[in-house]
């Protein structure tokens, strides 16, 4: 016997991944590669990084839009907590702390590398999970948020949100998503004055809260 021959048989054999971890392996991998390269990325570049055939690939997922609505699922889905919607109907919390204890989480739980970025991608591209993401804060959160809103202002309609109130608090929205933008993606680009006090995430969340309630009592006439 030779040695390369006795080599052999004392190295063990690859272990096969199980069909539950390659698929978490390739779901974990497409995450990362829209997020980096948006999803209009060639998918042949996925399976080199992966190290996997085209076969393979389709066999756990048909078609890129199933892989998509994979990823939906995992960034979107996975990450949202039903705790928001009970922390913003609470009766026993004030309006102010509860949109800032939700903002405060909210920050911390979404506004993440993959998050950020295939939401920005897909808004420039086919909009699917932009538009089911956006759809799901319409339905939920959004209108508990300007009902807290009219509270701390006074106000006891329970008509539909105006126009003038969803664009006051997607001001508030956007500002916070800001600190996602700016930090995945333009990066090192957009540098703030290094030698000044930096703020934490969470004092800007409160900083923006309590303006965005301030400008709504200037904004939205109380009920007498």
């Amino acid at each position: 016997m030779n040695n390369s021959s006795l080599i052999e048989d004392l190295v063990p054999p690859k272990k096969r991944m199980s069909p539950q971890d390659r698929e978490r392996q390739i779901v974990n991998q497409a995450i990362q590669f829209f997020a980096k390269h948006g999803f209009e990325g060639q998918l042949r570049f996925l399976t080199e990084e992966l190290g996997i055939t085209h076969t393979l690939l389709y066999h756990y997922f048909p078609t890129k839009q199933d892989l998509i609505d994979r990823v939906y699922q995992e960034v979107v889905v996975q990450r949202w907590k039903p705790e928001w919607e009970e922390l913003l109907n609470d009766p026993k919390i004030s309006p102010e702390q509860k949109l800032l204890d939700f903002y405060i989480d909210y920050a911390q739980t979404i506004l993440t590398f993959d998050f950020v970025r295939i939401l920005i991608f897909s808004g420039l591209t086919d909009k699917v999970i932009s538009d089911r993401f956006f759809n799901l804060l319409q339905t939920t959160v959004i209108p508990k948020l300007i009902r807290e809103t009219r509270r701390y202002c006074g106000i006891k309609s329970q008509k539909k949100p105006t126009s003038q109130e969803i664009e006051h608090l997607m001001g508030l929205h956007g500002g916070i998503f800001y600190l996602g933008i700016r930090r995945w993606i333009y990066g090192p680009s957009f540098q703030i004055d290094m030698s000044a006090p930096t703020q934490t995430d969470n004092e800007i969340v409160k900083e923006r809260v309590t303006c965005y309630l301030l400008a709504a009592q200037s904004l939205f006439k109380k009920e007498t």
